[in-house]
């Protein structure tokens, strides 16, 4: 006889945070939205990877590449690059993100003396880059011979074919550090000379390395930002229980921080299989999520398979279909508490934590201060990226509105047959995603700012300053439908919204 769960299967629009006492310290400026990414054994110091803010984007090819991976770790946050594209593919895209501020940076835009000025601007537009290292041999580790930025040329003055070696600024007018220099002595002498870039050459004046002023800069803007041990922005990379085996290798050679199994379901044995594969290749330095599950069995699975962390929810994102397709799934809200508990319990009886994220489900900014107070460690979103400059989707007018392209893993224009495979033929029988628009919403970090800071008001509501705390104090009740209406605007005639009011969903 099937299983009946006695409790119906609850969203988070059916549940509020009843508030608690807020000392008068408890204030969103003291607040800590630092949380654990992967699991630790208890007694440990610190996390092995932790996230500065509680927000992952999702294994979507319209949400997460390497541009979206940049600007979340500038906020503290964490992408997952898609895995639905050839492995060489994604491997670029994850170097591309480690390379892109790693206070030494190797030169991917390099010029020899006799290229012309008009491939200058070439590489210019290809690399976005306008400050240009000149070598004898044109390559990034080259005789340093002089240096090209917008200052030495104007286009309007000069022609296309002016050499390089006519216009560059020489190697004897350059400062320049040895090799061995440290990051902060090599910023000192930027702050010294007021240089904008700063070549780091060895004893036979080959250069090694780029240090840019900008990325002091944006530290100092920026102290939420999630780097690596090397000050690289850190970044994860989606793979599938299918091809890891070549696809692991080339994620964690690129770079990759941490690993995530994209899948609608993970309560299986692919997982493990992948797991188990990742442990006897690459024991635990390798760190690899896994999911997603809606139940205590399905995360208990996962948590002794060796997963580093643990995603919830089947169903519940905005472009996906599971649940009127297949009719598998659970409310996301019921799923996190029911999740959280099961790893309450495994951290008692084994001593070691594994995060959870909650992953869908959630459609306003609130909805994820009620995923982290039921237990979540963190949240993955898609929609919420997808809405943004940085997302990799089209921006269209439809109707005379900016919207933004969003489409589902599990839809026509993906077909992620990988992230719905139960092991049989290499291809999507049925779509499990829909193709849509989002409203385009502008910059990421101008909305992450608006909903960091609902959450940590909400989070001082409760009596909170970090997200332990939170869960800690938290207190959850049940709405019903009429208090649901009674929750909004009602019975007032609205004025158009100015724009800093306007909600960020």
């Amino acid at each position: 006889m099937a299983y009946y769960f006695d409790e119906p299967s609850r969203t988070f629009n059916e549940y509020l945070l009843v508030p608690g006492h807020t000392p008068a310290d408890c204030i969103p400026a003291r607040v800590s939205l630092k949380t654990p990414l992967v699991k630790y054994r208890k007694g440990e110091e610190e996390c092995p990877l932790s996230l500065s803010v509680p927000m992952v984007s999702a294994i979507m090819a319209a949400v997460s590449d390497d541009k979206m991976a940049v600007a979340l770790a500038t906020e503290g946050g964490l992408s997952f690059i898609y895995g639905n594209q050839s492995i060489e593919d994604e491997a670029a895209m994850v170097a591309r993100v480690k390379d892109y501020k790693a206070g030494f940076v190797t030169s991917d835009a390099n010029l020899s003396p006799d290229m012309t000025l008009e491939q200058v601007v070439a590489l210019k537009e290809q690399y976005g880059h306008s400050t240009m290292p000149v070598t004898d041999d044109g390559s990034a580790h080259g005789k340093l011979l002089g240096i090209v930025t917008e200052r030495d040329y104007r286009l309007s003055r000069m022609s296309m074919d002016e050499k390089v070696a006519d216009f560059m600024t020489p190697r004897e007018k350059l400062v320049v550090a040895p090799d061995g220099t440290s990051l902060k002595a090599a910023n000192d002498i930027i702050w010294d000379h007021k240089l904008n870039s700063l070549p780091i050459v060895d004893a036979d004046d080959h250069l090694v390395a780029l240090v840019f002023r900008k990325d002091y800069d944006s530290h100092k803007s920026n102290p939420d930002e999630l780097l690596d041990a090397h000050k690289r922005y850190m970044v994860g990379a989606g793979i599938n229980s299918r091809d890891y085996a070549e696809r692991v290798p080339a994620l964690v050679e690129a770079g990759a921080d941490v690993l995530c199994i994209d899948s609608s379901e993970g309560y299986s044995d692919w997982q493990k299989m992948t797991i188990e594969w990742v442990r006897e290749h690459y024991g635990n330095d390798v760190k690899i999520g896994a999911g997603n599950v809606v139940d205590a069995e399905g995360f208990r699975f996962l948590a002794d398979a060796g997963a580093d962390f643990v995603k919830i929810g089947i169903g519940g994102g905005s472009i996906c279909i599971t649940r009127e397709t297949k009719g598998i799934g659970r409310g996301q809200a019921t799923a996190t508490i029911e999740v959280a508990k099961a790893r309450d319990e495994y951290f008692r009886e084994t001593g070691v934590y594994v995060p959870i994220c909650s992953d869908g489900g959630i459609v306003y900014d609130h909805h994820i201060s009620l995923a982290l107070a039921m237990g979540a460690d963190f949240v993955m979103l898609g929609r919420y990226f997808a809405r943004f400059d940085e997302s990799p989707s089209a921006k269209v007018m439809v109707n005379g509105t900016y919207m933004k392209e969003y489409w589902g893993e599990g839809s026509a224009r993906a077909r992620n047959w990988g992230r719905y495979d139960l092991g049989g033929k290499k291809s999507l029988s049925f779509e499990e995603g829909v193709d849509s628009y989002v409203p385009y919403a502008g910059s990421l970090k101008d909305n992450m700012a608006i909903t960091l800071l609902k959450l940590k008001s909400t989070m001082c509501n409760c009596g909170a300053l970090t997200i332990p705390e939170f869960q800690d104090k938290a207190k959850l009740t049940l709405v019903s439908a009429t208090s649901i209406v009674e929750g909004g605007a009602h019975d007032v005639l609205l004025k158009d919204k100015a724009p800093y009011a306007s909600n960020t969903r």
